[in-house]
């Protein structure tokens, strides 16, 4: 099966050229890299002109974010599959998209997803954070559970029944669309039981206080929006749960 994976840039010439050589050195040959520009004005794009000859697919244009970016690429994806992963995060080896491919194959399931370091920004060696998804169950999200995205893969014909991201969110727009793919439509998921990608803190959600508030604010809007209703200690648990990152 053939695999696009996306990755969204702006200004990002700090970190990017990282991210591309761990994709283009993966294993798995079925692959198909888009990079999806917005104009970015540092070297950014420099860095996608030096690998241009291992980029399938590449566009440079103003868009409406982070969430409208990666909606222009999977538009643009031919693969059965797609994965996402941003400027600033880099898969841990060669064999990830090797490994994804065949647990699809495998378990015939529709979404994948695995485990995830949070790292330094400089030193990417300095593991800040563990994100160690376990094996999902049945209105997990109840509980405020969520895969890391970064490490979510789903099949393109999901995107195309469920809808894409959802541009209403600034923050959020991933946790909305795992909980509509996951728990509203009941996709079929597996768990890759291994960290696959490293991704550096700093992430907008948690920023600050005021972020990590209206963060919270999104996840309930999302559950809103898909007619759900969480529990009432369901978005409470959900940042509680990040303590235990930590330990």
């Amino acid at each position: 099966m053939k695999i696009s994976l996306i990755t969204v840039t702006y200004n990002s010439a700090a970190t990017l050229e990282q991210t591309i050589l761990s994709v283009i050195s993966q294993s798995y040959t079925k692959l198909e890299y888009i990079v999806v520009d917005g104009v970015s004005t540092d070297e950014t794009l420099q860095i996608i002109d030096k690998y241009k000859s291992k980029i399938s697919k590449f566009v440079s244009e103003k868009d409406k974010g982070l969430y409208d970016a990666i909606n222009k690429g999977i538009d643009l994806a031919s693969g059965d599959i797609i994965g996402i992963l941003h400027s600033d995060d880099f898969y841990i080896d060669n064999h990830v998209i090797e490994k994804y491919a065949a647990l699809f194959s495998n378990t015939n399931c529709d979404g994948a997803y695995s485990d995830l370091y949070y790292v330094d920004k400089t030193n990417t060696d300095k593991i800040i954070r563990q994100w160690k998804s376990g094996n999902y169950k049945a209105n997990a999200f109840i509980n405020g559970w969520m895969p890391p995205h970064p490490t979510f893969f789903v099949k393109k014909d999901c995107y195309q029944k469920f809808g894409k991201f959802n541009l209403q969110f600034s923050s959020a727009a991933d946790y909305e669309l795992m909980l509509r793919f996951i728990h509203k439509h009941k996709i079929k998921i597996s768990y890759l039981p291994e960290y696959t990608v490293k991704m550096r803190v700093g992430g907008k959600s948690n920023a600050s206080v005021q972020n990590r508030i209206n963060a919270n604010l999104e996840d309930r809007k999302a559950w809103e929006i898909n007619g759900l209703k969480p529990r009432f200690y369901t978005l409470y648990l959900k940042p509680l749960r990040k303590i235990f990152q930590f330990l």
